[in-house]
């Protein structure tokens, strides 16, 4: 790149997986212009049902940069850092826009979800609630939380509703 076409953008970083609070810290550090944006959930451990902070996104975060050859190799040497997300043609930016609704998202009282924790046809475990121990099959998003779960028996199908957080998708080998 010529030195007149770099300007700062922010690009998104892959991380080693449960390492996105070790390289938030080690790009900011480096004054490196980092958001790893975070929201409260309820802890999924079975002991305790405390609120905990977690990435919105795993696996990832948001570094600004304006990809100049020091400050990339700088970003790329960092401890958890596997990539820069792109194509072909290298790193892709994200719009500002993305991130300022991010930082205001999180900033915020509401909740905030994201749409790729079930999918229609998962195997599911109720672990928690008057169904705990039910094994069953992710039918849909019931709203305000609220999920169906079907069971089958006897070759047909009985939907019970059960809160989101109380359902876990169950590990392939037990499916």
């Amino acid at each position: 790149m010529a030195p007149s076409e770099l300007t700062y953008s922010w690009y998104v970083l892959h991380t080693r997986s449960r390492f996105e609070n070790v390289v938030n810290d080690g790009l900011a550090k480096k004054s490196m212009d980092v958001f790893l944006p975070k929201v409260q959930v309820r802890s999924k451990r079975r002991d305790r049902k405390v609120m905990i902070k977690v990435p919105l996104f795993p696996g990832y975060l948001f570094v600004r940069t304006n990809l100049e050859p020091y400050e990339h190799l700088e970003i790329v040497k960092t401890v958890g850092v596997v990539r820069f997300v792109g194509n072909k043609d290298g790193p892709i930016p994200v719009p500002s826009e993305t991130i300022d609704s991010l930082q205001i998202m999180v900033k915020g009282d509401g909740s905030v979800t994201t749409g790729t924790r079930f999918k229609k046809g998962d195997r599911v475990i109720v672990v928690y609630g008057p169904f705990a121990g039910v094994v069953g099959t992710f039918s849909r998003y019931r709203g305000k939380g609220r999920v169906i779960v079907n069971i089958e028996a006897l070759g047909q199908y009985a939907g019970v509703d059960v809160n989101e957080d109380d359902i876990e998708i169950l590990p392939k080998i037990l499916t």
